[in-house]
């Protein structure tokens, strides 16, 4: 046989390149990298200059644009002087909480060294954000966007909007996290903010042109507050609820609680003038003004502001609120991120296997102010408790240690993991035993709120009114005060996930605890093992990966 000619070989060649680019070019699943900075560095959002931490010199830190099932790998050089971690709020790390950035399950990155995330956003579309997550970072930066858009074969249940827009909105402290904390170990409580921000200043301005519909993506990265967001003159439509579709309504201003996100479409209708983007805040303690910033919705052609005040917020009580939040429906036509539709996980039909009532309480333990949830108050120990159970490290993990129900007892520090079985279905009913606002988070997860209430304590009466239909699904919830807020959740993705309060001086002072959930079968169709490059501190230091 003769051997190829030099023109054969070459063609040979090319269409051996031309295979895999074609390959490489319709994988399902890319990659995108990424390298930041994290430093302390000068910012200035009112007017005077503060220590704020910066990523790649940015405050905040960079946005992450995705699509859905991207691969990121994110790699964090921490130049500051003390440990430092950050959390993906409301990726579900599917199968994957190695990668969850919260101190039970990841040793913090220590100064002048690196960590990579290597994490997917699975079977997800939507607005999402990333923070710090230990020592209280979260009050000086360190925050930003992370968005995940659809891949072309799943349709959103709308028409590709002009553009979209992303508002981080927040309280904001002029002390300095240090001091925050200090105050916060004194046994003091924190004041009450200084400054609403709107992407790190006191105002944003938005342009669009006239005749034209956005998508407007508000998350609520502060520390402690609720806000009411609001644009002169302009409905907004409900588009999308962390990461799913609900039913389209339309509303005057929409309430946004600490932890969580939304997205809307506004269309530009009016005549074209300057229009006022109001975000306040909302539950304000007695004999504080609501704080207030004021952004600009500018119409490309516009040469004018338009006339009249700024519009005003909804009413103070929780009723107004709780209307509102009980209107978010679950849209159960619209497409999932997977090619089937959002509803056609029927959660109302599913028997529960168990019922937690957790009730928050303000403690003092060891004469401490201390947060607690049945009574225990969360310590971190020297060692992620991700790493306690993977090496089977003892007589640190309390496990089962919180009462399922509020039991009367004194409150005492503890380190509590509830043990839950792979694919249970649980019924969780968070308690608001105070007069404050307050706001729940589950890493890992979405879930299904199908209560609220203002009239004191849960009963299992409180059940009969439940929607078991078409409740919406999201990963952050508020709960009024001196009420409750009751969520369904389907338990299928095996790891060890952070259950907290989103108020940051709560989770701080110990308003948290970990869910364990998982199977005796060990099948990387369950959960990943540890990452090679997991960092091994505490009582897991020098064991093998």
């Amino acid at each position: 046989m003769m051997a190829p000619t030099r023109p054969s070989l070459a063609l040979a060649r090319w269409v051996l390149l031309a295979a895999v680019a074609a390959r490489l070019a319709g994988a399902d699943d890319p990659y995108r990298y990424f390298t930041w900075t994290v430093t302390y560095g000068p910012i200035n959002p009112l007017g005077t200059t503060q220590q704020g931490i910066l990523i790649n010199g940015q405050f905040p830190g960079p946005r992450i644009d995705c699509v859905t099932n991207d691969n990121l790998i994110v790699n964090v050089v921490n130049n500051l002087d003390e440990p430092f971690l950050i959390t993906w709020n409301g990726i579900k790390q599917r199968k994957n909480s190695w990668q969850d950035g919260v101190a039970g399950t990841n040793c913090p990155i220590p100064p002048g060294a690196n960590y990579t995330y290597k994490f997917q956003a699975k079977d997800q579309i939507g607005t999402f954000t990333y923070f710090p997550s230990v020592a209280l970072h979260r009050a000086a930066g360190g925050f930003g966007a992370l968005n995940v858009y659809q891949r072309p074969a799943i349709p959103v249940p709308y028409p590709p909007p002009a553009g979209d827009f992303t508002l981080l909105v927040g309280d904001w402290y002029l002390a300095g996290h240090d001091q925050l904390r200090q105050t916060l170990d004194s046994g003091a409580p924190l004041p009450f903010p200084d400054a609403l921000l709107i992407n790190g200043m006191p105002s944003a301005t938005l342009v669009g042109d006239q005749g034209r519909t956005y998508l407007l993506r508000v998350s609520n990265v502060g520390m402690k507050t609720s806000i009411n967001f609001r644009i002169q003159g302009h409905a907004l439509k409900l588009a999308e609820v962390e990461g799913t579709h609900p039913v389209q309504n339309v509303y005057d201003s929409l309430d946004v609680h600490v932890g969580q996100s939304v997205a809307f479409l506004v269309t530009l209708d009016q005549p074209a003038m300057d229009y006022a983007v109001v975000a306040s805040t909302r539950f304000n303690p007695a004999d504080t003004s609501p704080l207030t910033a004021v952004g600009t919705l500018h119409y490309s052609s516009a040469t004018s502001l338009a006339p009249g005040p700024l519009p005003a917020g909804p009413p103070e009580e929780s009723e107004w609120s709780m209307n509102q939040a009980r209107s978010f429906r679950w849209n159960l036509t619209a497409s999932a991120a997977r090619p089937n539709p959002q509803g056609s996980f029927h959660y109302g039909t599913i028997q529960t296997s168990r019922t937690l009532v957790l009730a928050s309480s303000a403690a003092v333990v060891a004469g401490q102010r201390r947060y607690a949830v049945n009574g225990v108050s969360f310590v971190v120990p020297d060692t992620p408790l991700k790493l306690l159970d993977n090496y089977n490290i003892a007589n640190v993990i309390e496990w089962d240690s919180v009462p399922e129900r509020p039991d009367g007892g004194a409150p005492r520090p503890g380190t509590p993991v509830v043990r839950l079985n792979l694919h249970e279905f649980v019924e969780v009913v968070f308690q608001n035993t105070e007069n404050e606002m307050q706001s729940w988070h589950l890493d890992g997860y979405d879930f299904w709120v199908v209560g609220y209430g203002d009239n004191g304590q849960w009963t299992e009466n409180e059940r009969l009114n439940y929607n078991l239909v078409d409740a919406q699904a999201r990963h952050t919830v508020q709960v009024y005060p001196n009420g409750w807020s009751a969520i369904l959740v389907s338990l299928d993705n095996q790891g060890m996930w952070n259950l907290r309060s989103a108020n940051w001086d709560r989770q701080y002072l110990g308003q948290q605890l970990y869910l364990r959930v998982w199977t005796a079968e060990q099948s990387f169709s369950n959960e990943y093992s540890i990452p090679i490059n997991a960092i091994l501190c505490g009582r897991a230091a020098g064991l093998p990966h």
